[in-house]
């Protein structure tokens, strides 16, 4: 391991996910391995241009690694978009001597810290935390496990309701430009459709699905729906045009919203948060910097923070077929 580095800091950005703290605990004691200070900066971005940060010991952050958020609070940073606001956050490192940054976010996030390296050469390193699952270089992001464990729980009282009142349910989740969390909940919660922005059923194919699963003998549906889906101006919309054109059903809708990025981490994020962070200090210790710590085939690997960003993450296919089976 190099020893340039002495002291890291260590910040959340954007929307929280579970396995935050996890990730943040996995930072600050890789660093007490390595026998190097760790800085927690509170509040993102806003905390680093305003100098408001805490040294971090391997105590400081005991107990965190079950709780939900993140106790170094998050906040979006309109001063950090401009170049006064970075230089005044880069003049904020130098003072307190950090040598790196490590950026716990999604892609606003890692475009700041992009940014940033770029204009001071000062070394970062991104970990994934966002449900959405929507960064290129690595198969799972901080928060999607849980989120989907979330999901399927309130999925399963749903359906319990629909079956008692022979109910048409339309259940939103999270997921603005992708559905990874609309179609991996949509299959294990048994949904008869499943609508992401990826994939356009058309209200017609919609309603024609929904009359053929009645009339194959099914007294109620769930229907499982990204936010981001383009079949509809909304969830509502939605709603709205199936009571017109179908009768015998009790049509309601369902938004989770943000109870989807709370809650306690899984135990797969919890694990996946302990293996980035060690890999995340570790590989600024050698010297690495402007990567992503992802898991790709079940390793630890670096992505350039650029491809991260401006690369696309793909629906499974092999899902998408399987929707439609278990959906006859």
């Amino acid at each position: 391991m190099s020893n340039k580095i002495k002291k890291l800091a260590v910040l959340t950005s954007g929307g929280d996910s579970p396995g935050m703290n996890a990730a943040i605990r996995s930072v600050v004691r890789t660093c007490s391995y390595h026998n190097i200070q760790c800085l927690g900066v509170f509040r993102g971005y806003e905390g680093l241009i305003d100098g408001d940060f805490e040294e971090l010991t391997a105590r400081s952050v005991k107990g965190i690694i079950n709780k939900g958020g993140t106790f170094l609070k998050s906040a979006r940073s309109n001063r950090f978009r401009t170049e006064e606001g970075r230089k005044e956050a880069y003049q904020k490192l130098l003072d307190v001597e950090a040598d790196g940054l490590v950026v716990i976010g999604g892609d606003g996030s890692f475009t700041g810290a992009m940014i940033f390296n770029q204009e001071f050469g000062f070394p970062v390193m991104g970990i994934p935390g966002t449900i959405d699952n929507d960064i290129y270089g690595t198969t799972h992001t901080l928060g999607f496990d849980t989120a989907l464990n979330t999901v399927v729980d309130a999925i399963d009282k749903i359906r319990d309701t629909a079956s008692s009142h022979n109910r048409l349910f339309f259940i939103e989740v999270m997921g603005r430009d992708v559905g990874h969390i609309a179609l991996n909940t949509g299959i294990a919660g048994g949904a008869e459709e499943i609508l992401i922005p990826e994939e356009n059923l058309g209200l017609d194919r919609l309603v024609e699905s929904l009359n053929k699963s009645r009339k194959s003998g099914k007294s109620s549906s769930i229907v499982v729906v990204a936010e981001g889906d383009k079949i509809g101006k909304n969830i509502f919309e939605l709603k709205d045009y199936v009571d017109q054109n179908m009768e015998g059903y009790d049509v309601r809708v369902s938004v989770l919203g943000h109870m989807q990025r709370g809650g306690a981490p899984s135990c797969f994020d919890r694990v996946l948060a302990s293996r980035m962070g060690v890999k995340a200090v570790e590989s600024l210790l050698k010297g690495e910097t402007n990567y992503m710590v992802g898991l790709l085939n079940g390793k630890m690997e670096l992505t350039p923070i650029e491809k991260a960003i401006k690369g696309k993450t793909k629906i499974n296919l092999e899902l998408l077929r399987v929707s439609d089976i278990m959906s006859t």
